[in-house]
């Protein structure tokens, strides 16, 4: 349950409220925002407190999720949607498409800096780049582990953009935060590790949150909760592609939940196409309609040269395809607002 006091609500009424839950045993948390006071009720109401709190002239309404248990990632708990600071970089609503890209893994010094500089110069915003790559076989590239973040780091600092890469265990968080990784990625793999997710929430740093390969919205957003819960306010949503029954793309993009996160949800959403499809050639297509249907941003992975990429080549723009990506992400996203 959410619970919306009105607008002008005395500080005293909302204390007394506060009160009043914790005497019956009853855990909230209270919006961030400075508009109106918010409670997110995170117990269950004893018998007849429910209507109690209905009959206080200082609730406005009392809000449900729109599904499931998810309380302080609902769209009832804040006014406005959440936008996400990474560094001079904003995720979210009334701000610039967003347009991370970079090489799936860190192949070397050299390598990922030339990438990084490609892709500041096509305009992206932010360096991606893996260092610990959970791969399917276990005789595949699994990445330069610290000394992959530490490139990484490096290159954005190089050409001034923040870096993301993705995290793999709960152990590998003080590295990540020593190394200076701005973003923490945590993968479809490991969208349900809760561990994980607890770990990554005490960090301090903003989190994309990728959806799990057959997870479903709500699922996914039970996820975020973990991090909300854990004081990680700075969530970003990244929708990769589902699997499904199709075998002709690596996944099925999934563009269905964008208006529909809209509605349930004020995190901010970008949209992964290079995993979802799989196929360099259909991942502008992909992002354009991404673009127009609402997404917040683009992840897409870039190579110098795909075809020796030692992870995901075949699904790895070039540096001139990137960026028409950038050009028409940002004009598309002042096009639809």
């Amino acid at each position: 349950m959410i619970l919306r006091c009105r607008r002008g609500t005395p500080e005293e009424a909302v204390t007394d409220i506060e009160r009043l839950l914790q005497e019956n045993g009853v855990r909230t948390v209270r919006s961030p925002e400075a508009r109106r006071p918010i409670l997110a009720v995170l117990d269950k109401l004893p018998g007849g407190l429910a209507e109690e709190l209905a009959a206080s002239p200082h609730i406005e309404e009392r809000a449900a999720p729109a599904k499931g248990a998810f309380r302080q990632v609902s769209r009832a708990f804040q006014d406005e949607p959440t936008v996400v600071r990474i560094g001079k970089l904003r995720i979210g609503p009334g701000h610039p498409c967003a347009v991370i890209a970079g090489p799936c893994s860190v192949e070397g010094r050299a390598r990922v800096l030339e990438n990084a500089h490609r892709v500041k110069e096509a305009g992206a915003h932010m360096l991606r780049g893996g260092a610990f790559k959970p791969r399917t076989s276990p005789y595949a590239f699994q990445g330069f582990g610290v000394e992959g973040l530490r490139q990484l780091k490096d290159a954005g600092e190089a050409v001034g953009l923040p870096v993301i890469s993705e995290i793999m265990d709960a152990a590998h968080v003080p590295a990540f935060v020593d190394q200076g990784i701005d973003c923490l990625q945590i993968g479809a793999r490991n969208m349900q590790n809760f561990t994980l997710l607890k770990a990554v929430a005490r960090a301090g740093r903003p989190v994309l949150l990728k959806r799990g390969l057959a997870a479903t919205v709500e699922e996914w957003l039970l996820a975020a909760e973990y991090l909300m819960e854990g004081g990680c306010t700075q969530v970003v949503l990244c929708e990769r592609g589902i699997r499904t029954f199709e075998t002709a793309t690596r996944n099925t993009l999934d563009l269905t939940i964008l208006p529909l996160l809209r509605q349930w949800t004020h995190l901010p959403v970008v949209v992964d196409p290079a995993h979802a499809s799989g196929i360099a050639t259909l991942i502008p297509t992909l992002c354009r309609a991404s673009v127009a249907a609402g997404a917040d941003g683009l992840a897409v992975e870039v190579h110098l040269e795909p075809a020796i990429a030692r992870s995901d080549g075949p699904q790895a723009l070039l540096p001139g395809e990137l960026k028409q990506v950038v050009a028409e992400a940002r004009i598309l996203s002042s096009l639809f607002g």
